[in-house]
């Protein structure tokens, strides 16, 4: 195991009961050898990541960061540091969509801390994602991109304890949130250079089709299709993340409840377009179960594609058959 010394743990540990033991990409050290043996854990049953893994995660990393310098600038000054945005962040943000397995992608860009720069830059990559799904132009990406890496920008102008705050917000402070929309369109409508399709993005991300949305309660066509993009890609990446007032949803509940419209009616094209290209790409992966067994997707049911059929060792197990157990999030 002394080889292992100093690299990142693959998947998350569990013990038989499902029980989270190890984070996943906690770096493995000496004390965790004995930890794992006295929870009767294989130490050598361990899966790492590759140093391509480490390096791309790294590079995700790099890329938050420089995310957090920019904004924090824009909070001094008021001013979009676009020449950077575009020569800094844009490019990773391009490469990364580009990576042939989107769940190491999406467990790169979940958010752990700090999520409001990493949330700008995972709703980035998931939005160019959904674009080159939908097959736009490059052009059309290239904004849209920016849109989507700039749609928050209007929180520089909400305090951070509010933004932060782990319980439930009141409805003062959740009025002063809602006003970020307002915030992002009036920095960005300032800004020289910009195609003005990005301020409309920050103004109406969180708008929905049935009206019901905000700031402006419009409906279905009133609202820009770059704004409908990103607010599928901004929903699935806060769902998927760890926030200061919930834990990452079961991946499960995020594909049902943004199917059935719970975080408000988003368009239904955009949806089954990135859901369905997600679900398509899991044969072959090791995904866990809610009842904490780790299995891989064999193939999936052609008229529930959500309900694939999962082998566990020499078990095979047809989840369109079963209720009690789903798919909680795919193991990387």
């Amino acid at each position: 195991m002394e080889r292992f010394i100093g690299r990142k743990i693959k998947s998350e540990i569990t013990n038989s009961y499902g029980v989270s033991l190890i984070p996943a990409h906690t770096t493995f050290h000496h004390n965790h050898i004995k930890f794992l043996m006295n929870h009767t854990i294989d130490p050598t049953s361990i899966s790492f990541e590759s140093e391509d893994e480490e390096v791309y995660r790294q590079s995700i990393k790099q890329v938050v960061d420089t995310s957090k310098e920019l904004f924090n600038s824009i909070t001094t000054s008021g001013k979009i540091p676009l020449m950077e945005i575009r020569e800094e962040i844009l490019p990773v943000i391009q490469q990364a969509s580009e990576n042939s397995n989107i769940f190491q992608l999406f467990e790169a860009v979940k958010a752990t801390d700090e999520y409001t720069y990493q949330h700008n830059i995972g709703v980035g990559i998931l939005s160019t994602l959904i674009g080159e799904w939908l097959n736009l132009t490059e052009s059309d990406i290239a904004t849209l991109s920016l849109a989507a890496t700039l749609h928050d920008v209007g929180k520089v102008r909400v305090p951070i304890e509010i933004l932060n705050k782990p319980g439930k917000l009141s409805e003062d402070e959740f009025t002063l949130i809602k006003k970020h929309t307002i915030y992002g369109y009036e920095i960005l409508r300032d800004t020289i250079g910009l195609n003005q399709r990005i301020p409309l993005v920050a103004l109406q991300h969180h708008e929905r089709n049935d009206g019901q949305g905000y700031p402006l309660g419009l409906k279905q066509n009133k609202v820009d299709f770059f704004s409908k993009i990103v607010a599928v890609a901004d929903i699935f990446h806060a769902m998927s993340s760890k926030r200061p007032y919930h834990d990452p949803m079961p991946f499960h509940e995020i594909v049902s409840q943004m199917r059935r419209g719970i975080f408000g009616e988003l368009d239904p094209t955009i949806v089954s377009v990135f859901l369905d290209n997600i679900v398509k790409r899991m044969v072959g992966e090791n995904i866990v179960l809610t009842d904490g067994r780790v299995g891989e997707v064999v193939s999936l049911n052609p008229h529930n594609i959500e309900t694939p059929l999962i082998k566990i060792n020499d078990e095979f197990i047809d989840l369109s058959k079963r209720n009690d157990i789903k798919i909680k999030k795919i193991s990387i």
